[in-house]
């Protein structure tokens, strides 16, 4: 009798195309997990589909079959031992052999696999392991003319893709490659064992006034021997829970606990991150089988909607306290997710944390990804908006497909739900949208599910029935919502519905391509996604543009590197509407760029200020990484490059942050008259738990001279609303006898300023930048910016290993800015920078 023991089959391994037979097809695998254009990367079988255009030169690898193999260390089976082959995850269509006889076949990319081999396997010989990974791309395709009855709709990727459950984005979005990838793309472990601890989750309540938790801990237990549990509960050096349990006859084992003024989990910002670490430990005599640990945290999440004057809320509040859900979409930051590093993913999450983000949305057509995220994400303290894997499409319901998808809905339910950063689940991304856009059948008042798998829109059974039930019998602590966007139903275009539900805002970017500066006009009760595009900085474009010739705004390269349906009309219409045009590519770059600042800026502004009275309760932009280098929506480009949008979106999601914004007078409707007077209006929001005092500064500066127009206003001791908006002043502009000048707003807190803005007439093509003197002086590990006039859009370089404390600043005469710099040693290059009207860039001394 021993513990559990797992060899993790990282190395040794090797694969090939599988209809080649010669025996020198077999070629090495560097490791496991992996996926196959990696491994034929890695022997120079393929180029790097990131670099060029050679994305098209590997495309025949999705259409072939690929095994891998490996012969399984030896290893003693003793009586009454289990010997078992766990596959946290195999991509996709796998059909797994152990000394040529079939021991499993899988078509689900999300749902591990565990064989017992105990009688399967030789222990006299070799054991090998052969997995045979069919072509998903082909296999959609049968199985789409299979079932012709089924009306195969959507958007992004060919639509064969809805009856396989793969990643969605694997077939090709409209900011990622077509790279059908296959392969163990998950650990794979050869464990032996008498009794093991399969899981172990707590279920509790949380009093009223939240002093107090009571609940129940679980372990389920496999084998053959092991009849006790002991279950250990504890904060750091703390002991909350210390008792066994007996295994009943199901195979769990539970006690009761309860928690006397608990240490609570709280988003960051918000309250500290408490983390409880519960132990479970399978016993047999004196001997200890197997032991479990998970950190797990105790909060209560409750999604608001109670019906007000403009409809129907939608926030969180969390261990009742109100959380302005700011932050950003997640799709997986690397189109090969194996090689994505614990290091790498906490560096992104990190990033959201630096900028103030507080929720990130875990995206349906991405994965469910992998521990790392959601541990990290517990421990820093972002909220995750979970949706499930469906995306932009009306997929089937025929019985072997539902029979999948609530397998794989249960089993990452049970993997996740003892997360706290978990707070609600989504059931898709943008398909109540394709139900609307081609009129599928859908009678909000049609209470049987049965009759909805009998309509040509029978996923509505999927969202709306089957993973609810799941949710709600596997994570109960969590709020369902039945897709993103969704508002409840009853109206014709109910996604797009301003007064309930959450809302994707496209109407700027796509759709009616609004004016960014009137985000604040179109939002929604949640605004869960909304972007404008941006390239990258030109570091990341000369990684995937090698040919030198190619290093222009419209070459064909750079084209290829954006996968958005008209994004050419797209971004020269939102340039050519607010800048002067620059045609060189540094110059194109930072107006891309800066245009994506300024409508970031204009939408959490707005609607943080809407956070008010609730009528918006958070916004989440599309989208925070890319999965390969390109010109995206991302805010942070494939390489962790931050684009000026994310300091912007950092500093209006700041604890406390001034707002000042002139009205919106269009410029571009028929007979445009300039206005000859404009309002403005000044305010704070906060997301602070406390009243505070504040002194606010609003300057008049003109842009041509830099000098004031017009006399400064000042309040002093103007308390600021806890967790809200405080409107501050409003006023009006004479534009005709005022010439044109920037609104210059400071907030200052003891003393100190913790936040600036500055408001600008609309177009910027309009208005004179000339020898603006700005100065950069280093002095240490700091930037110390100054200008005569004013300046728009200051942007520094983003290098390797240099941290800025801030960019995309817009800097008014008289006050100085410090950007603190770590990573930039004194025998460094200077770092260069730019900004609005300067040109091609500008190189900064010591």
């Amino acid at each position: 009798m021993k513990q559990l023991s797992a060899e993790v089959l990282t190395s040794g391994w090797l694969f090939k195309q599988t209809d080649i037979q010669d025996v020198d097809a077999w070629m090495p695998v560097a490791q496991v997990p992996t996926m196959v254009h990696l491994d034929l990367m890695a022997n120079d079988k393929i180029p790097d589909p990131f670099v060029g255009m050679n994305e098209l030169a590997v495309e025949w690898v999705g259409e072939k079959s690929w095994t891998y193999r490996k012969t399984l260390p030896k290893t003693e089976v003793k009586e009454g031992a289990n010997l078992v082959l766990a596959f946290d995850g195999l991509d996709t269509l796998a059909h797994v052999k152990l000394n040529g006889k079939t021991i499993l076949k899988s078509d689900n990319m999300f749902v591990p696999q565990r064989v017992d081999i105990t009688k399967s396997y030789n222990p006299g010989g070799d054991n090998v392991l052969e997995i045979d990974f069919d072509s998903a791309l082909l296999r959609a395709r049968e199985i789409e003319k299979q079932h012709p009855d089924h009306r195969w709709l959507g958007s992004n990727g060919e639509m064969a893709r809805l009856g396989v459950r793969k990643a969605q984005f694997h077939w090709g979005w409209d900011w990622g490659p077509v790279l059908m990838t296959c392969g163990p793309w998950r650990e794979v472990r050869l464990e032996t064992y008498n009794g093991r601890v399969a899981d172990l989750w707590l279920e509790y309540e949380l009093s009223k006034n939240f002093d107090s938790a009571t609940g129940t801990a679980f372990a389920s237990v496999e084998g053959s021997v092991g009849q006790t549990v002991a279950f250990n509960l504890r904060l750091g050096s703390d002991v909350v829970l210390q008792e066994s349990a007996k295994v009943g006859d199901d195979g769990l084992a539970k006690v009761e606990f309860r928690v006397h003024k608990p240490a609570l989990w709280y988003p960051h910002g918000y309250g500290q991150q408490s983390l409880y670490e519960v132990t479970a430990s399978l016993v047999h005599g004196e001997t200890v089988l197997d032991t479990k640990t998970k950190k797990t945290g105790l909060r209560k999440v409750e999604l608001v909607q109670n019906k007000d004057k403009h409809g129907k809320s939608f926030y969180f509040s969390i261990n009742g306290v109100d959380v302005f859900c700011g932050g950003s979409d997640w799709i997986p930051a690397d189109h090969f997710t194996p090689r994505l590093s614990n290091d790498r993913y906490r560096k992104w999450l990190q990033l959201m944390v630096d900028g103030n983000q507080v929720m990130t949305r875990i995206w349906g057509g991405g994965i469910w990804e992998e521990d790392v995220f959601y541990d990290t994400c517990d421990e820093l303290g972002i909220m995750i908006w979970h949706d499930y894997m469906f995306a932009c499409g009306n997929y089937p319901a025929f019985p072997e497909f539902l029979e999948s998808v609530k397998e794989e809905a249960t089993v990452q339910l049970r993997r996740l739900r003892h997360h706290p950063s978990i707070t609600i689940y989504a059931g898709n991304n943008e398909d109540y949208q394709i139900q609307e856009r081609y009129d599928l059948e859908y009678d909000y008042k049609d209470t049987d599910p049965q009759h909805w798998l009998k309509t040509d829109f029978p996923a509505r059974y999927i969202y709306e029935k089957l993973l609810p039930d799941v949710t709600m019998a596997e994570s109960p602590n969590v709020p369902y919502w039945p897709g993103s966007p969704w508002s409840e139903g009853g109206r014709k275009i109910s996604v797009y519905d301003q007064t309930v539900g959450d809302l994707h805002q496209w109407n700027v970017w796509h759709g009616t391509q609004e004016k960014y500066q009137v985000y604040d006009q179109i939002g929604g009760r949640f605004n869960s996604e909304f972007g404008l595009e941006a390239f990258p900085h030109i570091e990341t474009i000369e990684h995937f543009v090698t040919d030198s010739k190619e290093l222009y705004p419209q070459s064909h390269t750079i084209d290829f590197h954006n996968k958005a349906k008209g994004h050419e009309r797209r971004n020269a219409l939102y340039i050519i509407e607010n800048f002067r045009l620059e045609t060189g590519l540094k110059g194109y770059i930072h107006l891309t760029q800066l245009a994506q600042a300024e409508a970031m800026m204009y939408a959490y502004r707005g609607w943080r200020r809407q956070w008010g009275d609730r009528f918006c309760g958070g916004a989440l932009l599309w989208q925070l990484p890319d999965s390969w280098p390109c010109t995206s929506w991302a805010i942070v480009d494939f390489f962790l490059r931050k684009k000026p949008a994310y300091y912007s979106v950092a500093r209006v999601l700041a604890p406390l942050a001034i707002g000042v914004q002139r009205e919106h007078q269009d410029w571009s409707v028929t007979h445009a008259r300039p206005s000859k007077t404009t309002k403005y209006q000044l305010w704070v929001s906060s997301s602070l738990q406390k009243k505070v005092k504040a002194n606010i500064e609003l300057r008049f500066i003109s842009i041509s001279s830099g000098a004031e127009v017009k006399s400064t206003i000042l309040k002093q001791d103007i308390e600021i609303a806890t967790n809200g908006a405080t409107d501050i002043l409003s006023g009006v502009i004479n534009n005709v006898e005022e010439e044109p000048h920037v609104l210059a707003a400071r907030l200052y807190v003891d003393g100190k300023i913790v936040a600036r803005d500055m408001d600008w007439p609309q177009p910027y093509k309009y208005l004179p930048f000339e020898n603006q003197d700005l100065h950069v002086a280093f002095h240490g590990h700091k930037m110390h910016v100054s200008s005569k006039k004013p300046v728009k859009g200051l942007v520094f370089e983003e290098r390797e290993g240099v941290l800025l404390s801030d960019s995309s600043l817009d800097v008014a005469p008289g006050d100085e800015q410090i950007v603190n710099i770590s990573g930039l040693l004194a025998s460094d290059r200077p770092l260069s920078w730019t900004y609005l009207g300067h040109g091609e860039g500008h190189k900064g001394k010591h």
